[in-house]
């Protein structure tokens, strides 16, 4: 009984960080959102129809991951929903760290600091600018959120 109910208190902090992120993937280029986005710096650096394209490619397979963990609620996830959460959120952690950190921590990228400038100088940050760039809070919260979620799946049983 103990194993259920570890599983019971993991699932709602799981699916409200599935669904903060997926909310995040498919709005933050498009609806204003204050000083954690800038649209119009978004929009004049990529085509919409390329702004489609990256959204569905980085939106669609979380939201399906969201809608199996739903329906999957109080249940032990299908091996393949697991796999699917395990692979789709490393996947888009690994980009998260390939894109922000390790040009910000460790290996400068000229061009990419200066495509982040325009894109997101305008936005909240609170780091201190380093190796050119600087990481946005609206990014940190989701990078944040992208770890947790990975540390939910690593601790939550397969009960």
């Amino acid at each position: 009984m103990m194993r259920y109910e570890v599983v019971n208190s993991l699932e709602l902090p799981l699916l409200a960080l599935q669904a903060f992120q997926i909310v995040f993937l498919w709005i933050h280029d498009w609806v204003p959102l204050g000083r954690l986005n800038d649209v119009s710096a978004v929009r004049s650096q990529d085509t919409r129809r390329r702004l489609v394209i990256v959204t569905l490619i980085q939106s669609v397979p979380y939201t399906i991951g969201f809608v199996f963990s739903a329906l999957s609620f109080g249940k032990r996830y299908p091996h393949w929903l697991d796999l699917w959460l395990w692979i789709s959120y490393g996947l888009l952690f690994a980009g998260q760290l390939r894109a922000w950190w390790v040009p910000y921590l460790l290996r400068p990228e000229p061009e990419r600091a200066a495509r982040y400038r325009r894109m997101f100088g305008n936005t909240h940050t609170f780091l201190p600018p380093h190796n050119g760039l600087v990481p946005n809070t609206a990014h940190i919260l989701l990078h944040i959120a992208t770890a947790a979620t990975l540390i939910l799946l690593w601790i939550k049983p397969n009960a």
